[in-house]
């Protein structure tokens, strides 16, 4: 899946000459369809102009910011209008007309569209207040609402055009708890109904949990993971321990040159490690998200390297004497829970020698073990798997590739190209291994 939005390398300065002053510094991320994201970080950060340069509000300086498939450095102000026109604008004045009902606000977004009608146009406005809980206020001057019921009346503005993103600056900034809270999940849910990918900007921390991600701004940077969850600890080990419902982590590094891939999953893996020791965390349900997330995210990799229909990552347990993984990748996406003792298996043998196995015929080979293949109805014809060691050489997990896709055997192409894949991600391993005696409870 593309992102909606996607972010690389921006830049951006306010003012020149000697008055010249950098305002955001090497901007990397990006916003999926039917995800929200919630850009938050003290004021001056440089929120609110990352989101204006998102939607091509402001010109982009230095960088890339592709918007819906267009890129917008250099764009021309046409393209621009064309982009703006996909995106739903919500801010924290409501912005509504004072002479106009709760209807005609809604209606306005429409007004420019000639194709519609004007009977149309009240219909979907209409159909759309009743949607944010306002059925019974769409003849009502905004004098009249509440600032929860205005600020949904700007939601349903913004969306009755169906846009593909919604951005949205400080909305609950001048609401109380209740109202905030209110219009942050109807804006969650109704967009996500309609598949938008949601930025929100915001100062509100009593609404950061109904983020897919958070991106903390600091003086016109992204900050670290670790500095960006370590004052909400609750909500980040909630994050995680939900991740592998989302496959967060695999579709961001999906599509990654090798290096890049091997860098980002490095960097989450480590920050995370990092944050266990600084919090003093071991959250079970947390730590074994983000270890399946990451075996997963590996697993993809190296299936879609050497062509393998079934990819298994395993991380060397030397306190248990164990083969652990809770992921068997395949094309259809199935997950399986496996725990091998180490020397067992073709696995086990290749954790225990630190050699790598090719075997082109796995049924007449002694050191399979059909157990798996029973189990899921799976039938395993051949297999590559080869062994992934840390920064002292030893084996720290292993990676095994079944069935090449078109049937035929692995290679020494296949062999050279998973060394050199699995040669960075050992350290990425090793660190995941340090964290499995948090997953203990787990049943494994």
């Amino acid at each position: 899946m593309d992102p909606s939005i996607r972010i690389r390398g921006l830049n951006h300065y306010f003012g020149v000459g000697p008055l010249r002053r950098q305002i955001l510094f090497d901007i990397e991320a990006d916003i999926f369809p039917g995800e929200i994201v919630i850009s938050t970080g003290p004021s001056g950060s440089g929120k609110t102009t990352m989101l204006t340069l998102a939607c091509g509000l402001r010109t982009v300086q230095e960088g890339s910011v592709v918007t819906l498939g267009i890129e917008l450095n250099g764009a021309a102000p046409k393209t621009l209008v064309r982009v703006r026109q996909s995106i739903g604008f919500i801010f924290q004045a409501h912005n509504l007309l004072g002479a106009l009902t709760a209807t005609q606000n809604v209606m306005m977004s429409l007004a420019l569209d000639k194709t519609i009608s004007e009977a149309e146009s009240r219909r979907r406005s209409v159909e759309m207040l009743e949607a944010v809980g306002l059925g019974e206020r769409l003849d009502h001057y905004p004098q009249q609402l509440s600032g929860g019921q205005k600020q949904r009346v700007a939601i349903a503005r913004a969306l009755v055009r169906k846009p593909q993103i919604v951005l949205a600056d400080e909305p609950t900034a001048a609401l109380d708890k209740a109202s905030g809270r209110e219009v942050v999940e109807l804006l969650q849910g109704l967009a996500k109904q309609q598949a938008c990918a949601i930025l929100l900007v915001t100062h509100d921390n009593r609404i950061l949990d109904v983020a897919d991600r958070i991106l903390t701004l600091e003086d016109g940077r992204i900050s670290s993971f670790v500095s960006a969850i370590a004052a909400n600890t609750g909500r980040l080990m909630h994050s995680f321990a939900t991740l592998q419902n989302r496959g967060e982590l695999r579709r961001h590094l999906e599509g990654l040159p090798a290096e890049g891939f091997t860098a980002a999953l490095g960097a989450v893996t480590g920050e995370f490690e990092q944050m266990l020791k600084g919090l003093d965390v071991a959250n079970a349900e947390a730590t074994g998200s983000l270890l399946d997330q990451v075996l997963e995210a590996a697993a993809a990799r190296i299936r879609d390297t050497v062509g393998g229909d079934r990819t298994t990552v395993y991380i060397v347990d030397t306190a248990q004497g164990a083969l652990y993984s809770r992921v068997a990748q395949t094309a259809g996406g199935e997950r399986l829970e496996i725990r091998l003792p180490l020397g067992a298996g073709i696995a086990g043998r290749v954790a225990m020698t630190g050699q790598s196995m090719n075997v082109a015929d796995a049924q007449a080979h002694p050191d399979f073990n059909p157990e798996v293949d029973r189990r899921t109805g799976y039938r395993t014809r051949s297999i590559l798997c080869v062994p992934i060691t840390g920064r002292s050489g030893a084996v720290v997990g292993v990676a095994q590739v079944l069935n090449k896709r078109d049937g035929q055997v692995f290679d020494t192409t296949d062999e050279a190209a998973l060394d050199r894949l699995t040669q960075s991600l050992g350290v990425i391993l090793e660190s995941c291994a340090r964290m499995l005696p948090a997953v203990a409870p787990r049943a494994l």
